[in-house]
């Protein structure tokens, strides 16, 4: 049996990256799944840019604010209290907006963990 506790604002985060960003796989000592918290402010993207992965199931469940998802059919509104799931192969791109009143929390969970699986996505190439 094994059991941790991780504080996110004990994992250092990382620079260059488009919002604030806590990778909290290796410091929980996960194997199958990665779990990231996202805290984006109006106008900051969520890592990555536009892109689907290959293999893995995302879900993004929002603790705070409301999260908008660009699709190539249609940009989602996920409010507080929402999950957002995305299957393997389907393009996003996840963002607070410039004009939002408050910063998005979000924590997002993806199986199985695939760091190198991220495909850059070109909606003008559809």
């Amino acid at each position: 049996m094994g059991y941790r506790i991780v504080d996110p604002d004990d994992v250092e985060v990382p620079e260059g990256r488009p919002c604030e960003y806590h990778s909290l796989t290796d410091a929980g000592d996960l194997d199958n799944m990665a779990v990231n918290l996202f805290r984006a402010e109006p106008g900051e993207q969520v890592p990555l840019a536009y892109h689907y992965h290959e293999t893995q199931e995302e879900a993004f469940f929002v603790l705070s604010g409301t999260l908008f998802v660009e699709t190539p059919e249609e940009t989602y509104e996920v409010p507080e209290g929402h999950l957002f799931a995305v299957d393997p192969e389907s393009p996003q791109r996840a963002h607070n907006p410039e004009d939002a009143d408050e910063r998005v929390e979000l924590l997002a969970v993806g199986a199985p963990p695939a760091s190198d699986d991220a495909v850059a996505y070109d909606p003008e190439d559809d």
